[in-house]
C-alpha cells in the first residue's frame, strides 16, 4: 500500500496486511506520518514537556458506582 505523509509529502510503501494499513483503510480520520517527522514532532512534545509551561488536556475520569 501506497501512503503519503501528510506534514513533509513523503510517499512510502508499508505491507497491504500491517495493522496500519488496516487501520488507513477502515478509518479514515487516521492520518500517516513518517518516520522521520514522527520522531521530530515527539522530540519537540519532549522538550517543551520538559519546560513545564505546556500540559497536555486529559479529560477527566469520572468513576461509576455501577
Amino acid at each position: 500500500m501506497r501512503v503519503k505523509c501528510v506534514i513533509c509529502d513523503k510517499i512510502e510503501s508499508i505491507e497491504n496486511e500491517s495493522f496500519l494499513a488496516k487501520r488507513l483503510r477502515n478509518r479514515p480520520i487516521h492520518t500517516y506520518t513518517c518516520q522521520t517527522c514522527h520522531d521530530r514532532i515527539t522530540e519537540r512534545t519532549k522538550e517543551r514537556l520538559a519546560t513545564g509551561k505546556f500540559r497536555i488536556n486529559k479529560p477527566e475520569q469520572n468513576e461509576d458506582d455501577w
